[in-house]
């Protein structure tokens, strides 16, 4: 493939109620530095390594216009056809600051059969968030 076709995974783009709210929830529960918050308060990002976390209203006519609504779950017992995931070396301390700090919790943290320590939340529109612990942990330069 030629070089100049090869992606980069740029974003992953949250829809929610309140981009505010959600920009400062992700920085406090979940440890991230706020990268930009727009002054009209309709799009908001945060700095996560490599690739960055973006937040924009659930409805906007930009949007839905030309791919349709977004749906949210109905219950507690519903969730989006995405899950966020962050990685960290002490998956319990993360877990239990992202309780302290608003997040719902779901499942504590556990060991699973893959290597994997995962405990799961829902922030404050639903979404849920896996914290685990690296597989296979970074190898840094």
């Amino acid at each position: 493939m030629a070089s100049n076709l090869r992606p980069a995974f740029a974003y992953t783009v949250v829809y929610v109620k309140d981009v505010t709210k959600s920009v400062d929830f992700y920085a406090k529960a979940f440890g991230h530095n706020v990268r930009r918050l727009d002054e009209s308060n309709r799009w908001g990002e945060l700095e996560s390594g490599q690739t960055t976390i973006a937040f924009t209203p659930l409805h906007q006519h930009e949007t839905d216009d030309l791919t349709g609504s977004v749906q949210s779950p109905s219950s507690g017992r519903v969730r989006q056809a995405v899950e966020v995931c962050f990685a960290y070396p002490d998956v319990d301390a993360a877990y239990k600051r992202a309780v302290e700090n608003g997040a719902v919790a779901v499942c504590e943290p556990e060991e699973k059969e893959w290597g994997q320590k995962v405990g799961y939340v829902r922030d404050i529109d639903g979404i849920v968030v896996r914290i685990g612990s690296y597989v296979h942990p970074p190898k840094h330069s």
